[in-house]
């Protein structure tokens, strides 16, 4: 039986999905905390992956399993809720922040990166309007705060409190409060029709708003980023092994697709998601509806808002083959992995 070849690209983002929580949402990922480590936002990991988002749309389609063979999507971003296409998209980092304000921006020259102003310290974890990308002027924080609060820890089998003298009874859940106004916005190439749904792994409910992507931000998404851009979303390059901070080639390891001649960044964010069922002696799913689904390989991957600067020039996004992005299971392109838009340096 003949193979298809694989596809270099997957079909292009056409619609914009808004989520918006009924409630609390849940901001943890990973581990568990004991009882004797109860310290406040470890293993904290918001706002939920695209790969979360991914899994929404599996339970949806799960008797069309076909109909998401080549899914892709992007995110998460946030915007209010009364204009979701107007969304916001994590700041790059050669932007200097003070008090919501961009003061300065770091250009490259020779070598180096300069500023013209000196700014001793600089805001964190900042967000710009994708309206104003070409030239932003104000920056905005997270919409959203912690509550940290214990929860029982429940059987698999039935809603009554496990008891666990190794483990405990409870378990420390870092529980997320958005404004009111603000919602999550993530970008599809798949519709979903509009209704409420459980997202996530603790199953918080969430009204889900399935919109076409705004003109003007489609032709953001199709132009070249030329030989500067940033990304607007992690990024996990490298082999299934090891993570590197441009592609890697899968053919030729010596191979470099990208040369890179600088780099603004900041230390890795962890990246990780469940994927598939776990799998019997005969390598056959095993469908257990209180068994945990399969954790990926642990990834290192390059934050949102890093800035890069080539020797050539790069198509757009979209337009980047599968090959460079790791693949286990799917391609990382499935995730939005290393979402870019163009960025002048000088």
């Amino acid at each position: 039986m003949q193979q298809l070849s694989q596809p270099k690209t997957l079909p292009a983002f056409q619609y914009l999905i808004a989520i918006e929580p009924l409630g609390l949402l849940y901001g943890s990922t990973g581990r568990f905390l004991s009882p004797e480590n109860l310290v406040g936002r470890s293993g904290t990991q918001f706002p939920p992956s695209a790969a979360t988002l991914s899994g929404l749309l599996a339970a949806h389609y799960s008797d069309r399993p076909n109909h998401l063979q080549d899914l892709q999507l992007a995110g998460a971003f946030w915007a209010w809720s009364e204009n979701p296409q107007n969304f916001y998209v994590p700041t790059p980092f050669n932007y200097l922040v003070q008090q919501g304000e961009i003061v300065d921006r770091l250009v490259h020259k020779g070598d180096q990166w300069h500023s013209e102003k000196t700014v001793s310290k600089v805001d964190r974890d900042t967000w710009i309007a994708i309206q104003d990308w070409e030239n932003p002027t104000q920056t905005h924080s997270n919409p959203w705060e912690y509550l940290p609060h214990l929860h029982p820890r429940l059987r698999q089998d039935e809603r009554r409190v496990a008891v666990d003298e190794e483990q405990g009874s409870l378990f420390l859940e870092n529980a997320i409060q958005m404004h009111p106004e603000a919602c999550l916005v993530y970008l599809s190439n798949t519709e979903i029709e509009d209704g409420w749904y459980r997202f996530g792994g603790e199953g918080h409910l969430v009204s889900v708003r399935c919109l076409s992507i705004a003109a003007e931000t489609l032709e953001m998404l199709r132009q070249p980023v030329g030989s500067s851009f940033a990304l607007i979303t992690s990024a996990v390059w490298g082999s299934n092994r090891l993570s590197y901070r441009h592609p890697l080639s899968l053919q030729d390891k010596d191979q470099q697709i990208w040369d890179v001649k600088a780099l603004l960044t900041e230390r890795p964010t962890p990246f990780r998601y469940r994927f598939g069922n776990r799998k019997d002696e005969n390598n056959q799913n095993v469908h257990q509806p209180h068994q945990p689904k399969l954790l990926s390989r642990g990834r290192y991957a390059v934050p949102a808002g890093s800035v890069y600067v080539l020797s050539h020039e790069l198509s757009a996004w979209q337009d980047w083959e599968l090959d460079w992005f790791p693949k286990e299971g799917v391609s990382l392109k499935r995730w939005g992995c290393g979402l870019a838009l163009p960025l002048s340096i000088a």
